[in-house]
């Protein structure tokens, strides 16, 4: 103890030894850094004198931020944006999806999504296209939607020719083998097993949100293929189909870091005059139907006890979603109804972080953080060309379901009410900096490049979108929100639904002023 004092005492004055130590290593042992004392008097904020001015990298002008589209002859879309950088993100974006299979089996655009980049009139298998793509560090992805099918590569930008190559062979030279097809039947089911069983219930209820909202029409179809209709769908039958929606005038050829002219070159090498591997280039009968919203109920019966087993399994839940139409993307409020969907914001009730995280929305401070019973409390906007729909999905004991019901619909009310001028400007700082933050990554900027101009042809660049969402005010905010609350409501509820209160009483409550359920009375509880 004695010891341990005296080198503490030693240590605090100063020492002769410490002293020695520090001139036995020698003046290398010292530096001397800039808060130290060799610049004392200049701040942060000012260059220190006699350090070169540094040189940043330059654009000449504002139309290196613009995206590039040029038309081929054969209408097919051609889009890139600059980006620096080794690698470049290139792909076909389709004006293909769920959406369109009115007057084919459903279930199509899943299986297609499953067999992309399998074996084509060029490569004889996956394994062939994938050991062409690592010879450019490249990976490949395939995604459909309800009304969009998107097949991308990420690789080096000196193999763009490679892989525009490839991806029109992808596209429009498949084998689609009995083989293939059999494997894609087993994985369809596979994936449609592990809906039903998977904990997280969001996917299933979106589906079912959008089939009671679209009732058997256009965005309201199965976007996962029926079990029914796994045996039936061909090779015949997906020729029919690619042959009416896999046409120049319906895709687009985008790229993200790649040289324009060298992409448009490219494109009228491997997509002009191509003969498709299903025959005819020029569609027979496309479905060109307008969205009908249809409001409504879709319930799902089901024992959810056993859904997480293990040490901390998930407690019984009942999952509600309620929706409302909103507007598609192409319209002026779509802005106002993004700010909306940031404003309610949500999530689960366990959530580690601060502002960031959506911990000052609505459905945190006016839901989870009052009533302690609720799980989930989450807002989403889904938005299409001709339609939208803005939902809030809870969870909650089944014992709850009638009292989580009507906090919702409280809510949706409110929405029509004062909109606080801080939590408006809340909204749109964190809906600016998420919009910025995910065009940061090269994917991204590829996907929001291709679907722009699949729709609209051209694109409205970041700092445009930045300026029209600050640009919302409350009365905007209110405005669209009272449009909403005039239209028919569509439910998806999934669980025990003993206590769920009938459509009738939800729609009434949502035409309410205070957004509560009609009282019931029951002699036998």
């Amino acid at each position: 103890m004695a010891a341990v004092v005296v080198v503490a005492t030693r240590l605090l004055r100063g020492s002769g030894c410490w002293s020695h130590s520090r001139l036995r290593f020698g003046p290398s042992a010292y530096r001397r850094f800039s808060s130290g004392g060799a610049y004392p008097n200049i701040p942060l904020s000012s260059p220190l004198p006699g350090v070169p001015k540094p040189v940043f990298a330059t654009v000449d002008g504002q139309e290196k931020f613009e995206t590039k589209v040029t038309t081929l002859d054969n209408g097919l879309h051609v889009a890139s944006q600059n980006k620096f950088g080794q690698f470049c993100t290139v792909g076909i974006l389709i004006n293909s999806g769920s959406r369109y299979e009115a007057k084919y089996l459903s279930g199509i655009a899943h299986f297609l999504e499953k067999l992309a980049f399998s074996s084509t009139a060029r490569f004889d298998s996956k394994d062939e296209i994938l050991l062409t793509l690592e010879k450019h560090g490249g990976i490949c992805d395939c995604q459909t939607s309800r009304d969009t099918t998107m097949y991308a590569v990420s690789a080096d930008s000196k193999g763009l020719d490679t892989v525009v190559s490839l991806l029109a062979d992808v596209v429009l030279q498949p084998r689609l083998t009995d083989e293939e097809v059999e494997m894609t039947r087993m994985a369809v089911q596979f994936e449609l097993e592990d809906l039903n069983l998977r904990p997280d219930p969001e996917p299933l209820l979106t589906e079912m949100i959008h089939e009671a909202a679209y009732r058997e029409n256009t965005v309201g179809l199965h976007r996962f293929c029926p079990t029914e209709n796994i045996a039936k769908i061909n090779r015949e039958v997906l020729h029919s189909y690619l042959r009416n929606y896999y046409t120049p005038d319906r895709m687009v050829l985008a790229g993200v870091g790649v040289e324009h002219e060298h992409l448009v070159d490219c494109a009228r090498k491997y997509l002009l005059g191509v003969q498709p591997a299903w025959g005819s280039a020029e569609a027979v009968d496309v479905d060109r139907s307008v969205a009908q919203y249809t409001g409504g109920i879709a319930k799902l019966e089901r024992d959810m006890s056993n859904v997480s087993l293990g040490p901390t399994p998930i407690p019984e839940l009942t999952h509600i979603m309620v929706g409302l139409e909103s507007c598609s993307f192409l319209e002026e409020d779509f802005i106002p109804f993004a700010v909306l969907n940031m404003m309610m914001g949500g999530g689960g009730s366990f959530s580690a972080g601060g502002p960031g995280k959506g911990m000052f929305s609505r459905l945190y401070l006016n839901v989870l953080n009052r009533h302690h019973w609720m799980y989930n409390a989450t807002s989403y906007h889904h938005s299409y060309e001709d339609t939208g729909l803005l939902c809030i999905h809870a969870s909650a004991d089944p014992r709850q379901v009638r009292e989580m019901v009507e906090i919702i619909t409280k809510e949706f009310i409110l929405m029509g009410g004062t909109v606080d001028a801080v939590e408006l400007e809340r909204a749109k700082t964190q809906l600016t900096s998420m919009l910025m933050m995910n065009l940061e990554s090269r994917p991204v900027i590829f996907e929001d490049v291709g679907r722009q101009v699949l729709a609209t042809r051209s694109r409205k660049l970041p700092h445009e979108l930045c300026t029209l969402i600050r640009n919302v005010k409350p009365e905007d905010v209110k405005r669209v929100a009272s449009k909403m609350l005039r239209g028919k409501p569509a439910v998806a509820a999934l669980g025990d639904l003993t206590d769920l209160p009938t459509y009738e009483h939800i729609q009434s409550a949502l035409s309410s002023k205070d957004g509560r359920l009609p009282r019931t009375y029951r002699l036998f509880r």
